[in-house]
């Protein structure tokens, strides 16, 4: 098999494969160096529960209960991989923060999450540092954290290490630029492998787009089809703290200042994450007014803050939806079959390292004939492929 793509989704699809005793080649010129690199790797579905995303909720509780045995089997230890189960705060500065968390906390009742109120007393205590501006919290005892640097490097090293007898497994560090079909002339006859951008191909019974972005611009896409992502940029800092056997928190914070959205995560390596801005201006680079907006909100919650070193600010751009959930299933041709040897698994938005062990086993089920119909709002074509009806057969030609 072929997986197109090494963020946090592509390389647990090759590694969950792999395990299976599939021969797997991964495509990607630079692993792991796109919106993973940025990620901050919060295991959050209580604190990440929007209202307008219902549809994600069942994936987001599913996928973050199946962590502890995807890091179990990948790593000898959580910290190799960086997983920590430290909790999650919710505060909030002024009155209009405050009736924000209320808000959200009735939708966490509503929907049987579990968050519970705390005084601000109570607050400090698990938190002393938090500053005065504070005047609401929630903790939240199940959301947890990963570094995704941390993980992708025990999957990379997986994937690159030598494998016993006539199974292969590798990375390719080579753009993927088109789908090869079994019919060249017929887009949507079965999919065999991928054409390299230096001319060179690579065959397989399964090609995974997981390529983010760069899904929609790979030619060979079944005619009409076009995969509706659009880059979202996030700005998001790290700095270090003075003392990483002392961290300045034990808890991952998520708040709202004024209105505005920023978190901080505390790593086990001593830095401190902060982000993360949400832009869709094009811009690249790290945005300049992103970074004092981080800083001065971040100070509002933790003003020690600013006394902190600055080590990196990174800018990377979130495959978006139009109703941010992940497109990830197969694709159905004309006469409403899923064409054969193709996946789809990008758009994950916010949500990617959180998603990325259920997106494995997912995939892994169509890979052995078994789709699982809960997962059915994320099929890729839902938004964009007028000839496919919604119900129509899944099971490939």
């Amino acid at each position: 098999m072929v997986v197109v793509g090494g963020g946090i989704i592509g390389l647990s699809i090759a590694w969950r494969a792999a395990q299976t005793g599939r021969s797997v080649r991964l495509i990607d010129p630079a692993p792991a160096r796109g919106a993973t690199f940025a990620a901050a790797g919060m295991l959050a579905p209580v604190s990440e529960y929007h209202h307008q995303e219902d549809a994600l909720l069942p994936a987001m509780r599913e996928s973050a209960a199946r962590y502890p045995e995807f890091v179990r089997a990948l790593a000898p230890a959580d910290e190799v991989a960086g997983y920590l189960r430290n909790e999650t705060l919710l505060v909030g500065i002024d009155h209009g923060d405050r009736q924000a968390l209320s808000d959200l906390h009735t939708a966490h009742r509503r929907a049987g999450l579990a968050a519970e109120p705390l005084t601000t007393r109570e607050a400090r205590t698990r938190e002393p540092l938090l500053g005065p501006r504070v005047t609401s919290a929630y903790r939240v005892p199940g959301d947890h954290q990963i570094d995704p640097r941390m993980l992708t490097a025990r999957l990379i090293d997986e994937l690159t290490r030598t494998v016993a007898g006539s199974r292969r497994v590798g990375i390719v560090r080579v753009q993927a630029v088109a789908l090869l079909h079994d019919d060249p002339s017929d887009h949507d006859s079965p999919v065999t492998g991928v054409r390299l951008a230096d001319g060179t191909t690579v065959a397989g019974a399964e090609v995974v787009l997981a390529n983010s972005l760069g899904a929609r611009m790979i030619d060979g896409l079944p005619d009409g089809l076009e995969l509706p992502v659009r880059p979202v940029f996030g700005d998001i800092l790290r700095l270090r703290m003075p003392d990483p056997t002392r961290p300045l928190l034990g808890t991952t914070v998520r708040a709202l200042v004024h209105g505005e959205s920023v978190y901080l995560v505390p790593r086990a390596d001593g830095t401190l994450v902060v982000g993360a801005t949400q832009r869709e201006d094009g811009l690249e680079a790290v945005s300049a007014g992103g970074v004092h907006r981080l800083l001065h909100n971040a100070q509002l919650v933790l003003p020690t803050v600013a006394e902190l070193p600055l080590v990196e600010a990174t800018a990377r751009a979130r495959p978006g939806t139009p109703d941010n959930a992940p497109l990830l299933g197969r694709i159905r041709g004309r006469d409403g079959a899923a064409i054969s040897g193709l996946v789809v698994a990008t758009g994950f938005f916010r949500h990617g390292v959180l998603l990325a062990p259920l997106a494995a086993d997912i995939v892994l089920g169509l890979f052995d004939g078994h789709p699982d119909p809960r997962w059915d709002a994320f099929l890729p074509d839902r938004l964009a492929h007028p000839r496919a009806d919604l119900t129509a057969e899944r099971t490939p030609r």
